[in-house]
């Protein structure tokens, strides 16, 4: 079984374990534990769906334009750091996304982490709220650990399985792991890709001690590292300037795999560049209605090189009018 197929089975089996036992399956899931030393993925939508993607992106917010067009209320956006793709952009209208629990979950740690996940809610106007129902962010804590959809993505995510994957986390995890992994996946959720893949820094890594170390670190194929590391983010399909190694949207790369031996730090929390990026992106009062309005840009927008694609059975994907 390849790479992907191995971790579709795992989430799978999770999955249909929290079906099949209930509460069995928190217990399973706290079993299993957190594994601080986790990479985190982006994942990607079946290539089918690409064309779906962008026509929903556009149904959320209909500025979602290059780069040049995009205006928000004040202005162009001036220089900032942290990135956004605009192609999953949720637009500037403060909106409130709903989440729900794949398994069976106790109420305090419910709570818990929709109360990190809100933690860009302090600056923004994108909300996390939890429902009885079917949310918007589905969280699962079954193995895989730690992923997430990019923005608007998760909108075409069936309704039976998860758009964030937080393995292990219980109330016994510490809390700077709460900061650290959950408000970073939350990040995905808003549409932030990873800090570390702008070009500046992706020119400071040695290819060949990045495969030695992602293998033996995370089993992680030459391939999947060349996606997840080495494959530099477009400029023309970000809002971003200069990149900031301490956004909590960047990895902690070792000196081990850089060029000059120094480390790309990566962030711990959301930092005063981060917080102050998503009150600009993401306002909490929108200051001009036309902002809403369409460009008539195409939009239409490809999918950013970053793993790892999951499929499931076509006749599953999400086709309603959303």
């Amino acid at each position: 079984m390849d790479e992907t197929g191995y971790k579709k089975a795992l989430r799978d089996i999770a999955r249909i374990a929290g079906e099949a036992v209930g509460d069995q399956a928190s217990a399973a899931n706290d079993a299993a534990g957190f594994d601080p030393g986790a990479g985190c993925h982006i994942m990607l939508l079946p290539p089918r769906l690409q064309q779906r993607a962008a026509e929903v992106a556009a149904t959320e917010n209909p500025t979602n334009a290059p780069l040049q067009e995009l205006a928000l209320g004040d202005g162009v956006l001036t220089p900032q750091r942290l990135t956004l793709y605009t192609s999953r952009y949720w637009g500037p209208v403060p909106k409130a996304l709903t989440v729900s629990f794949m398994e069976s979950t106790a109420k305090e740690l419910r709570e818990r982490i929709v109360s990190h996940l809100n933690a860009w809610a302090t600056y923004g106007g994108i909300s996390f709220a939890e429902t009885s129902g079917i949310g918007d962010v589905r969280i699962s804590r079954g193995p895989g650990g730690y992923w997430s959809y990019l923005g608007t993505d998760i909108k075409l995510i069936p309704k039976n399985r998860q758009t964030m994957n937080l393995q292990g986390f219980s109330m016994s995890t510490d809390e700077k792991e709460y900061r650290r992994v959950i408000r970073h996946e939350a990040g995905h959720t808003l549409g932030y890709p990873h800090e570390h893949m702008r070009q500046v820094l992706v020119d400071r890594i040695d290819p060949q001690k990045a495969y030695d170390y992602f293998l033996r670190t995370q089993g992680w194929s030459k391939e999947m590292v060349d996606q997840q590391v080495l494959t530099a983010l477009d400029p023309a399909k970000i809002i971003g300037t200069e990149p900031d190694q301490d956004s909590i949207m960047c990895y902690q790369l070792p000196g081990a795999i850089t060029k000059d031996g120094k480390p790309i730090r990566g962030g711990l929390d959301i930092n005063p560049l981060d917080s102050a990026f998503t009150a600009t992106v993401y306002p909490k009062i929108l200051r001009d209605t036309e902002a809403r309005a369409s460009t008539g840009a195409e939009t239409e927008v490809p999918l950013p090189r970053t793993p790892v694609a999951v499929d499931w059975d076509p006749q599953d994907d999400v086709l309603a009018s959303l």
